[in-house]
Parts: C-alpha cells; sequence; structure tokens
C-alpha cells in the first residue's frame, strides 16, 4: 500500500492549503477537513480525484482510505475517472425536464458525439446529469465547476455555449497561483 501512496504527490501549495484546512479544526475532528481536501486533490489532479489520491488524503488526515472512498463516491462534485477539460453537468430534475432538459442532454450528446459520463474525443467535454441544481425558473441549464449556463433551450444557444466553452482556458485555483 506505502508504494501506491507514494505515486501521488501533491504540490506545496495544494500540500499548504490542505493543512491550513486541517488547521481549522481541533486534535482528533481532521476529518473536517476532507471535502475541502478532494476539491483540492481534483483541482491539482486535472479534475477528477483518483484512488492514489484518496489514499494519500487519507494517509495525511490519519484516517483509513475507505473514509475517504464513502465521501467521495458519495458525492457528484468528485469525479471519479478522468473528464474533460470542461465537465458540464445538467441539471435532469422534474422542472429543468419540464423545460428541456432531456432535450439539452440529447443535443449535447449528438453534437459531442458522446453518451452520459463519457468524454468528448478531443477531451474538452464530459457530459454528466446530475440531480437538482437549484435553478429551476431558468432552465434547462448546467454548470460548469461554479458558473451557472441557464436558458439553453434551442440548438441556437447550445452552440454558442459550446463555442465559447471551446475558447476558455482552464482557470487556476487562487491557492495554486
Amino acid at each position: 500500500m506505502a508504494e501506491t501512496i507514494n505515486k501521488v504527490k501533491f504540490s506545496e501549495a495544494a500540500l499548504a492549503e490542505m493543512q491550513r484546512y486541517i488547521s481549522h479544526y481541533p486534535e482528533g475532528r481532521q476529518k473536517s477537513a476532507l471535502l475541502p481536501m478532494l476539491h483540492i486533490a481534483q483541482a491539482e489532479l486535472g479534475g477528477w480525484v483518483s484512488p492514489e489520491a484518496m489514499d494519500k488524503i487519507a494517509e495525511i488526515l490519519g484516517i483509513q482510505p475507505i473514509e475517504v472512498y464513502e465521501v467521495a463516491t458519495f458525492y457528484t462534485m468528485f469525479n471519479l475517472k478522468p473528464v474533460g477539460k470542461h465537465v458540464l453537468e445538467v441539471c435532469r430534475t422534474g422542472p429543468c425536464c419540464l423545460r428541456g432538459a432531456d432535450e439539452l442532454i440529447d443535443t449535447l450528446k449528438r453534437k459531442l458525439n458522446i453518451e452520459e459520463g463519457e468524454t468528448s474525443a478531443d477531451g474538452m467535454f464530459t457530459l454528466k446529469p446530475v440531480e437538482c441544481l437549484a435553478s429551476c425558473g431558468t432552465g434547462p441549464m448546467l454548470q460548469v465547476r461554479e458558473l451557472y449556463y441557464e436558458n439553453l433551450d434551442s440548438e441556437a444557444r447550445v452552440d454558442e455555449f459550446l463555442a465559447m466553452m471551446r475558447q476558455k482556458e482552464h482557470e487556476v485555483p487562487t491557492w495554486a497561483k
């Protein structure tokens, strides 16, 4: 197991940020820093959290790896396999479906030549249907990182959105600058 853990090396900036989060909690409660540490690892590793990264986080926190896996697999915000530059998280709950979420998903699948959970051949887009993103009045919509893209109710709007996303560079987290 130690050999696997040593395969992942976080940057000094990422480790410092992890330690900063750990310092917010009293002795014996360091596990409370798990969610932000998973976010840091995901940003550091190109948008996904590998089993080796989860093992390393467990080692840093002094907990069992299964405790990290349980959290990472529960939340849809963590990607457990490599993803495209832009993860298109499409809301697929009732209100968005009534406003065209199924059509949006079908349009994205056709235009990107992928299925749900897949990444486009150019590595730009991963399509990930998710549960409610709390933007019921502006559906169909999707989220890329922390930004919402709403009212994607026509092929022209989807084309405009995809063209814009192809031009966007991946933003470096502020803690890594």
